[in-house]
């Protein structure tokens, strides 16, 4: 049984059709990486698995159990077993890094304030910001402030972590930070789709990559397939133009 499947999902924006029958599955521990051009569908994939764009068609099974998107209790048991980083940070400006990561364990999981305090402090010296603590997001780096979502992301105990172009709102030289607390996160079994413009990233990390256009996953396969060996013309057309760069 596979931890995530996804089977011929489906979304639609005012009937304009940008998922067109999406099937992917990952198993448990396993980094599947979406590449693509702009436009083909990957954000948008990301956004319906977390349950932000409802999809109209296909469904979604996470640990067997399928996901109910219209449904409020459903919704709330997948956001406690999946969780998303954005390419913006959108911490709470008026909270300090340490309430930024532990609020939604108290106030969602019910989880005691010092029990999800003393996690967030673990977290936040994982993502290597525990000096930060008591900082306000305003005082911190873009690279900062997102290891902190990626702290605040791991909270609530994901076992799948969705991750949305994390580097791209980034400055070049505060890239490599957010990428290595990326790395560090493969040694914990959690289950990871992520999307980035990072190709020589995607290729060390990824245990699969799907390349996606219009909609639709063209091909998938292990990242020396797609890098080197890419089966599709679409896929060739697409990696022989990024890597030139």
């Amino acid at each position: 049984m596979h931890h995530l499947e996804i089977k011929d999902l489906c979304v639609s924006y005012d009937k304009d059709p940008v998922l067109k029958g999406v099937t992917l599955s990952s198993d448990k521990g396993e980094v599947v990486s979406l590449i693509g051009p702009s436009g083909s569908g990957k954000s948008t994939l990301l956004r319906a698995l977390i349950g932000l764009t409802p999809p109209s068609q296909g469904q979604v099974f996470v640990g067997g159990e399928a996901i109910d998107y219209f449904s409020r209790r459903s919704l709330r048991t997948l956001r406690g077993e999946m969780a998303i980083v954005f390419q913006q940070y959108n911490l709470f400006q008026n909270m300090t890094v340490l309430r930024n990561v532990s609020i939604a364990p108290i106030k969602i999981q019910k989880r005691s304030r010092s029990d999800a305090e003393k996690e967030a402090k673990s977290l936040l010296e994982k993502v290597g910001m525990a000096d930060k603590q008591d900082a306000y997001p305003e005082e911190l780096s873009g690279g900062q402030q997102q290891r902190v979502a990626i702290a605040r992301a791991l909270a609530t105990r994901p076992e799948i972590l969705l991750l949305d172009e994390v580097t791209s709102a980034l400055d070049p030289e505060r890239v490599n930070e957010v990428l290595d607390t990326i790395r560090g996160l493969t040694s914990a079994g959690i289950t990871m789709i992520i999307v980035s413009h990072e190709m020589a990233f995607v290729r060390e990390i990824s245990t699969r990559v799907a390349m996606m256009d219009d909609g639709q996953i063209v091909e998938i396969g292990p990242p020396s397939q797609i890098f080197d060996a890419p089966e599709q013309r679409r896929t060739r057309d697409f990696v022989s133009k990024i890597l030139k760069h």
